[in-house]
């Protein structure tokens, strides 16, 4: 049986903090699907085919990582897709408390999927896309936050 692990998120945009999950958890898994959700709360900046696209082109190096978009349910989706794990980082302590309630319901709805953490990397603890989308508005610089591609493209959004 092949390890495939789904790796949810909405992505916008996608930082170097998103980048060091999936890095890393292509190196422990055979299979990554990045998948975008539409987080219904928040207000895109960029298009779920516009986040796609950056994701892509932030991954292109990593030959066991795809990328796909869904609606609806992780749990679901992650059937749909024969994945028995999902992938989710965390920055701090907060984040572990939001984490735990979506992990103890997906475990509800489907006990046969586990849900691994995994803690980012310290120098990109406190990243956050929302974190970043401001900054990039105001110009300043967010060249160590995100890759070159999301740089530019934050820049062509605030224009």
């Amino acid at each position: 049986m092949s390890r495939l692990t789904i790796c949810p998120g909405s992505f916008d945009p996608v930082t170097y903090g998103h980048l060091d999950i999936i890095q890393r958890g292509a190196k422990i898994f055979d299979h990554v699907i990045v998948a975008v959700f539409n987080n219904q709360s928040k207000s895109p900046l960029f298009t779920v085919e516009e986040r796609i696209h950056l994701l892509e082109e932030s991954t292109k190096d990593l030959p066991n990582v795809t990328i796909d978009a869904s609606e609806g349910l992780l749990v679901e989706y992650a059937k749909k897709k024969n994945a028995h794990a999902i992938l989710r980082g965390l920055r701090a302590v907060s984040d572990f408390e939001y984490e735990m309630q979506i992990t103890s319901m997906n475990r509800k709805l489907e006990e046969n999927i586990e849900t691994f953490f995994m803690m980012t990397n310290n120098q990109h603890s406190f990243l956050s896309s929302s974190i970043v989308k401001e900054v990039a508005k105001y110009e300043a610089d967010v060249s160590d936050l995100v890759p070159p591609i999301v740089e530019q493209a934050l820049k062509e959004k605030y224009r």
